[in-house]
């Protein structure tokens, strides 16, 4: 074999192994509270300690299962457990920035109509390219920069 029919046929295996890992990203499963306030625990059971408590549209994303249990992490790389019936597939965004301009369109030559802090949740209405239009619980729904941003 040629080392230019090894090179072409290397590429060819690191193009698709990279398509694969890149689909792989994308597909990530997930989730988000669907309840005014639920425990994130320690481990897979109410006979676990309640690390955290978690407020109604915060994203999550699911990186194991046991039973009737999610495996999850937060935005911060925070691990632990929630009960399956206790989130679901509503699409919400929590702000990673110190603060996130709410803009009337998509650009950052918009009107700035609100702001968001760290941590606040936003639930999410519409994608267009880079930017995600949100809707805070208390506010009017405008377009924040996805990068200032995390969730689905």
């Amino acid at each position: 074999m040629s080392r230019l029919t090894r090179l072409a046929g290397w590429l060819v295996s690191l193009s698709l192994g990279t398509l694969v890992l890149t689909h792989a990203v994308e597909a990530r499963e997930m989730v988000s509270v669907n309840r005014p306030e639920i425990n994130m625990r320690a481990g897979a059971g109410t006979g676990y300690a309640a690390r955290w408590a978690l407020n109604r549209g915060y994203p999550l994303e699911v990186t194991g299962r046991k039973g009737p249990w999610l495996k999850v992490r937060d935005f911060e790389n925070d691990a632990g457990w929630v009960f399956r019936p206790l989130v679901g597939k509503t699409p919400h965004h929590v702000v990673k920035a110190p603060v996130a301009n709410i803009r009337s369109a998509p650009g950052t030559g918009s009107a700035i109509v609100g702001k968001a802090g760290r941590g606040e949740v936003l639930r999410t209405l519409d994608r267009q390219g880079s930017w995600v239009k949100v809707q805070p619980e208390s506010g009017r729904k405008g377009w924040v920069a996805r990068r200032l941003l995390w969730g689905w």
